[in-house]
C-alpha cells in the first residue's frame, strides 16, 4: 500500500480536529434528551456546532438564523479554519451589510450530519469509541431542523426574527416554518423548491456512486486506515458543481479556451479550461468535507417532500401560517428553476399568507444567490427592514449602543 503524503496526512488531521474540536461554538446536549429521529432511531448525545454574529437585544426579538447548503457550514461571515477563505455568505452578513449585524443577531449552525463539529458519521460513537461511519442513522431535513430547534431553545430565544437560507439551506427554511409557525416571523427561501426532484435525486446518486466506488472508500470505514476516498469524492463534487452554474456562466468564464496551451494534446488531460476548474473544484472540496458526510446530507436531500407530513397537499404544510414570506427565484437556475418556487407561492397564497414573490434576472445559475447580485441584496435588505418595521425593532445604531 503506497504511503500517504504529508499533505494528505496534514489535511485529513486539520480535517478531523474541526470534527472533534472544533473552532466554533457547540451545542452539547447529553444523553438524557435524546433526539428522536425520522428513520425512529434516538440520537444521544450529539452536538451542534454554531457561530454568531451581532448582539442579541434585551427582548431576544433581533435573532436571524441562517440555515445553509449542502457543502456549506457555520462559518457564514467569518474566515473558515481550514480553507482560510472568507465565510460562504461574507458579501451578504455584516455590518451594514443586508443581513446587518449591526442591528440583527445572527446565528448560523452546521447542519446535523456535518462534518465541521455537529454530530454526524465522522464523530465518535459512544458505544464504540470510534466514528460511527455508516453505523450513524439515516437523517432527513426535518431531523436537521429538529436540532437546530434544541439549538435555539439553548440560546434561550423563544421567536426568531427570521430564517434565511438558500437551496438546501431554503428547504430548512420551509421545514422551519412549517413545523415552528409561532418561532418564526419571517422566512426567506432562496433557489428552492418544496421537494426534490427525480432529476435531482438522479444527480446525487451519481455522486455517492462516485465516492462508494472509490476503493479507499473502505465501505465507509476509511477512518481506521487515516485514508480519504478523494477521488471518488473529487468527482461527486464535480458533477454536483456543474449543476451549480448555467451554460451562460460556464460559456462567458471559460468557452472553448485550452487551459495553459496553445494546441489540444491529444490526450486526457485538462486541456481546456473548465476541465481544469472542475478538477480544482474537486480538489480542493475534498480538503475540507467528509465523503460519508456527503452521502448523508445528499441522501436527507432526496428525502425531503414537504407534502408528505400534510396529507399530499403542500397548502396544508402552511395551514394557520402567521409567518411573513419573501420566496426568492433567479431565471437560469436550472437545478431548483423558477417553477418550483411558484409552487411555494402558490401554496401559500392558497392558506392566506403573507408572501412576495421575486424572480431576479441572473444568468449566474443556481449559484447566484452566493455572489455579487445587486437585486437581490437589495431585496433581502427591503423585507428584512420592512418585517423589522413590522416586528418593531430598533434601527441598527440603537441596537449597538
Amino acid at each position: 500500500m503506497t504511503a500517504a503524503s504529508p499533505d494528505l496526512v496534514a489535511s485529513v488531521s486539520r480535517r478531523h480536529s474541526e470534527v472533534h474540536t472544533p473552532s466554533s461554538k457547540v451545542a452539547r446536549f447529553d444523553a438524557g434528551a435524546p433526539l428522536r429521529l425520522a428513520c425512529q432511531q434516538d440520537l444521544a448525545p450529539f452536538s451542534i456546532a454554531y457561530e454568531t454574529y451581532g448582539k442579541l437585544n434585551s427582548d431576544k426579538s433581533n435573532a436571524i438564523l441562517i440555515c445553509h447548503a449542502l457543502t456549506a457550514d457555520q462559518y457564514v461571515a467569518s474566515q473558515h479554519p481550514i480553507t482560510g477563505k472568507p465565510g460562504w455568505w461574507d458579501n451578504m452578513v455584516g455590518p451594514g451589510k443586508p443581513i446587518d449585524t449591526d442591528r440583527f443577531y445572527v446565528i448560523c449552525s452546521n447542519v446535523l450530519g456535518g462534518c465541521m463539529g455537529s454530530t454526524g458519521p465522522a464523530s465518535i460513537d459512544p458505544k464504540t469509541g470510534v466514528p460511527y461511519g455508516l453505523n450513524f442513522p439515516l437523517i432527513t431535513l426535518g431531523d436537521m431542523v429538529e436540532a437546530q430547534a434544541r439549538l435555539i431553545d439553548h440560546l434561550g430565544i423563544d421567536q426568531l426574527f427570521a430564517v434565511i437560507g438558500g437551496s438546501m439551506g431554503g428547504m430548512q427554511v420551509l421545514e422551519w416554518a412549517s413545523r415552528y409557525k409561532e418561532r418564526v416571523f419571517a422566512a426567506v427561501p432562496i433557489a428552492t423548491a418544496a421537494w426534490h426532484s427525480s432529476q435531482n435525486i438522479a444527480f446525487h446518486e451519481v455522486g455517492r456512486q462516485a465516492v462508494m466506488a472509490d476503493p479507499a472508500w473502505e465501505g465507509g470505514n476509511y477512518f481506521a486506515s487515516g485514508n480519504v476516498p478523494r477521488n471518488g469524492l473529487a468527482v461527486a463534487r464535480m458533477a454536483a458543481h456543474i449543476t451549480y452554474l448555467s451554460e451562460e456562466a460556464l460559456h462567458r468564464k471559460f468557452g472553448r479556451s485550452l487551459q495553459d496551451r496553445s494546441e489540444k494534446t491529444f490526450s486526457f488531460s485538462a486541456d481546456f479550461q473548465v476541465e481544469s476548474y472542475l478538477r480544482h473544484q474537486g480538489s480542493t472540496f475534498v480538503d475540507r468535507f467528509d465523503a460519508n458526510s456527503y452521502l448523508y446530507i445528499t441522501r436527507a436531500l432526496d428525502y425531503f417532500d414537504l407534502r408528505e407530513s400534510a396529507g399530499g397537499v403542500l397548502a396544508n404544510a402552511f395551514r394557520g401560517t402567521k409567518t411573513r414570506f419573501c420566496v426568492v427565484s433567479f431565471t437560469s437556475d436550472w437545478l431548483y428553476p423558477t417553477r418550483e418556487s411558484r409552487m411555494i407561492v402558490q401554496a401559500l397564497n392558497a392558506v392566506a399568507a403573507n408572501v412576495s414573490f421575486v424572480e431576479i434576472e441572473s444568468d449566474k445559475g443556481h449559484d447566484a444567490f452566493l455572489l455579487d447580485e445587486p437585486t437581490f441584496s437589495s431585496t433581502v435588505r427591503g423585507f428584512l427592514n420592512a418585517a423589522a418595521v413590522k416586528r418593531g425593532l430598533s434601527a441598527a445604531n440603537e441596537v449597538s449602543r
